[in-house]
């Protein structure tokens, strides 16, 4: 049986950023802001999702990328490690996840389930 995972395990961490919710995401758990995943957990390691604005923030700080092995090719993806320092700095940290909010819902990705779930249907012409 697969462990269960604890939803409130960081709270205290994101407390200044707003509630979170985690789900299985391949292998790990991805992190929620309402409906958006603005980022995921493998191995105890935190990734927000970044863009080109925002992963200069986490360059200078040397974030290391989520990466993963699909066959033999390495895939590296848009995801990096916060910095150390964040997971005791949950003002800080705020900061930071409104960023990957922000990236998040601007893919897309999100724009298009949001054009999706405000399409109102059309009620049936009568014949």
């Amino acid at each position: 049986m697969a462990p269960q995972l604890d939803p409130h395990r960081f709270d205290d961490l994101f407390a200044e950023f707003g509630p979170i919710a985690l789900r299985r995401f391949f292998g790990g758990e991805g992190i929620y802001a309402g409906a958006t995943m603005i980022g995921s957990v493998f191995r105890d390691v935190i990734y927000f999702k970044t863009d080109a604005e925002s992963r200069k923030a986490f360059d200078s700080e040397k974030c290391k990328p989520f990466t993963f092995m699909k066959g033999k090719e390495l895939i590296t993806t848009t995801w990096l490690a916060i910095p150390d320092r964040l997971y005791d700095d949950p003002e800080e940290l705020a900061h930071w996840a409104r960023a990957a909010l922000a990236v998040a819902q601007a893919s897309p990705t999100a724009k298009k389930k949001a054009r999706k779930a405000a399409k109102i249907e059309r009620p049936l012409k009568a014949r």
